[in-house]
């Protein structure tokens, strides 16, 4: 079939050519306005307690957590006439403003101490902006420029849910600017040195625009029928960049080698595409299959970097079997052009990746165990692994949400801001059940780590009520039911907030209660995040191993792939812990604020996407490996051989890759650095440790057990495998 399809591009290569460039051309006009139709949230589980509670607040009770804050700064104090007077005209004139469903305030509230700051110069107006992200987005768009310049003697900054979400989306764009412009000509002089030609170098990059706007246009029509998160464009750029280098160097690798051979250039493009095409057909189908993984998980952060990877696959791989053979029939023996060689071309068997292959199969167990050992040691920061939600700290301290959030952590002891909100939808007209709702109040405020109770019985504290109800009572009623606020004293991500939710949660309650709120939410994430990991791995592990006997035929080589990918991630995971949950390299990563955990969708990520580029490579070299075991019956020459010939383009591919990758640490955004950087290492690690001393290690111990497979499968791989040496 490749060999057909090869023939076919090359006889109608000006065809194929010009439907490619109508291609771009179409897909680039779709995908140029995508960025405005992309959503910066994401991360809520539909369908969780957390989420029916907030739309049951914003839908029944007009109400909710605050996403819009404003912290408001007077000079002379927020207790002056004048700065009462402005402060409450504020508050009631952002309560009038359309999208708006709520706004108090210090000045509205009864000057309630916990809504001044500690020096009394500052104050704040808590605002519910509704609809789902993106009406939220258009409300704060509308209504910033009209407070943003502040009022007579008082400054206003922005900060809340609804601000972080605008400014992540702004940041997001200025990062993808500012590492397309650093990592598109490191990519390009890297790759002319690796192909060691200009003309050869451009192919890759040709491949990669190629699947960034096939990808770009495919997200905008996604993001017409389902949500898709903004930060699915870093992906896109990286992961484009990233499988148009390797597939083209798999590719014209094999092309040039043929033609060094001494073939014409159609049997060329023919044996490349029946070869290297063979391994970038099995890579793409690998890679889009780990990263199907993430369709499994409910919040459409996760299955945004999903649709974007499956795309750019799919189109890097049809790039390098149909464009790229036309390219190069195009192109013949020019593709050398502006090329050079090499001064002295090391002889069969002494170029570096053999001599290190001969090296490790002449020593297998302490090769291993020393970089089994390095692999732990690496890893074993994961232990201490914490996990937390993307908040205003992901975005640059200078940030003015980030500004707000600082303010409110250092001037506002109470969490105001992050609220507990237990909702009692169906449990009777307040008036009628307002027993049931001291009594239910006083139980909750006599909690661990709760500083106060809100509700229409009033606020309590320790047990007992504080004050009584406040001419905003009404806010807590609708109908037949009620919500109160728990105002903690602790982190919603730390253990005690988490015990809290689980508390609450479980109190005795009149009525049947549900609870949102940052820690309710966090609480709900990592249920589903636990509960829907097993069936990824699952997922993973069986195309895996599927695919991998395809290739083989052997049972063993499948699993030993997954237990040294798993081996190699360990280690990945624990740098990630080592770097920004303990605020280690900051020097070197870019500054960012240490939160004392990791976003907890980051592993996840890291884990899908670095599965599939690690088989990218295990594909490539096995394919080598079992090709000159097939001809020779010779395991450790085979291992030996087949690493030499592979080595090199594999440490090539890995280092642009992870050139790639590593620009991503110029985001200001902390978990757009963590996924860069931990891509960057699982693939370095990959190319090293694990393709160079662990995989001829094990191979070498195995022996003829490599290829073995129990009897029914061994004919069932005589009938269907389809695997031939790249």
């Amino acid at each position: 079939m490749l060999e057909k399809l090869a023939a076919l591009v090359t006889v109608r290569r000006r065809l194929v050519l010009l439907v490619s460039l109508l291609f771009c051309v179409v897909a680039g006009g779709l995908g140029a306005s995508v960025t405005t139709k992309l959503s910066s949230g994401g991360f809520d589980v539909p369908g969780a307690e957390s989420t029916r509670a907030g739309e049951v607040l914003a839908q029944r009770f007009g109400s909710g957590e605050p996403n819009l804050v404003l912290l408001v700064r007077a000079t002379d104090g927020v207790d002056r006439p004048d700065a009462v007077r402005e402060g409450t005209e504020l508050t009631r004139r952002l309560a009038a403003e359309p999208g708006v469903q709520e706004a108090v305030s210090y000045w509205t509230l009864g000057k309630d101490p916990s809504l001044r700051g500690a020096n009394a110069e500052s104050a704040l107006v808590l605002a519910h902006l509704k609809g789902d992200e993106d009406e939220v987005g258009r409300s704060l768009d509308r209504i910033r420029p009209r407070y943003a310049n502040g009022l007579p003697g008082m400054t206003v900054e922005f900060g809340g849910r609804a601000e972080v979400d605008r400014e992540l989306g702004e940041q997001i764009q200025m990062d993808l600017m500012l590492a397309e412009a650093l990592a598109l000509p490191l990519t390009l002089l890297l790759l002319v040195l690796v192909f060691r030609g200009v003309i050869a170098a451009l192919l890759p990059l040709a491949l990669g625009v190629v699947a960034i706007i096939g990808t770009l246009a495919v997200l905008r029509l996604l993001a017409q029928f389902t949500d898709v998160s903004v930060f699915a464009m870093n992906l896109t750029t990286g992961l484009g960049l990233g499988l148009g280098i390797d597939y083209s160097l798999f590719v014209v690798s094999r092309y040039r080698e043929e033609l060094a051979a001494g073939v014409t250039v159609s049997e060329a493009i023919a044996t490349s595409v029946r070869t290297a095409g063979r391994t970038v057909l099995y890579s793409a189908v690998t890679v889009a299959l780990s990263l199907s993984a993430l369709l499994l998980f409910p919040m459409y952060f996760l299955r945004s970097f999903a649709y974007a990877g499956i795309a750019v696959v799919a189109f890097a791989a049809l790039a390098a079997l149909v464009l790229l053979p036309a390219l190069l029939a195009v192109l013949g023996t020019r593709v050398n052009t502006w090329s050079w060689k090499r001064r002295r071309t090391a002889s069969a068997g002494r170029d570096p990746w053999s001599r290190l292959a001969a090296f490790v199969v002449r020593r297998p167990v302490p090769m291993a165990t020393g970089a089994i050992a390095v692999l732990v040691l690496l890893g074993s920061p994961f232990l201490g692994v914490r996990l937390n939600l993307a908040d205003e700290r992901a975005l640059p301290a200078d940030a003015e949400a980030h500004r707000v959030a600082s303010a409110l952590l250092h001037d506002y002891p109470a969490r105001e801001t992050d609220p507990l909100l237990v909702v009692a939808a169906d449990s009777g007209t307040p008036r009628s059940r307002a027993a049931d709702i001291d009594a239910y109040a006083r139980r909750l405020s006599a909690l661990g780590h709760v500083s106060r109770v809100d509700g229409w019985t009033g606020s309590y504290v320790d047990g007992h009520l504080i004050a009584p109800p406040a001419a905003s009572r009404e806010r807590y009623a609708a109908g037949n039911g009620t919500w109160l606020s728990v105002v903690s004293s602790v982190d919603p991500y730390g253990d005690e907030g988490q015990q809290l939710v689980h508390d609450i949660r479980t109190a005795e309650a009149p009525f049947e209660t549900s609870t949102a709120g940052t820690a309710s939410a966090f609480r709900d994430t990592v249920d589903a995040l636990t509960d829907r990991m097993p069936f990824c791995l699952l997922l993973i592990a069986v195309t895996t191993f599927v695919l991998l006997f395809l290739l083989t035929g052997s049972v063993v080589m499948p699993v030993k792939a997954i237990v040294l990918n798993l081996l190699s991630l360990t280690a990945t995971f624990g740098a990630l812990v080592w770097v920004f949950q303990e605020g280690h390299l900051r020097w070197l990563t870019g500054d960012f604020t240490v939160t004392g955990g990791i976003v907890a969708t980051t592993p996840i990520m890291v884990f899908c996407l670095a599965f599939g580029l690690s088989m990218d490579y295990e594909v490539f070299l096995l394919s080598r490996i079992k090709e000159e075991y097939d001809a020779t019956g010779d395991t450790a020459g085979s291992v030996v051989r087949g690493l030499g010939r592979t080595g090199g383009i594999v440490t090539a591919a890995a280092a642009l890759v992870a050139l790639v990758f590593l620009s991503f640490l110029t985001s200001g955004i902390t978990y757009m650095k963590m996924l860069g950087l931990g891509l960057a290492l699982a693939v370095v690690m990959d190319a090293t440790l694990v393709r160079g001393v662990l995989l001829p290690a094990f191979m070498r111990l195995a022996g003829r057990f490599n290829w073995w497979a129990p009897a029914p499968l061994a004919r069932l791989h005589r009938r269907i495998g389809l695997g031939e040496g790249a």
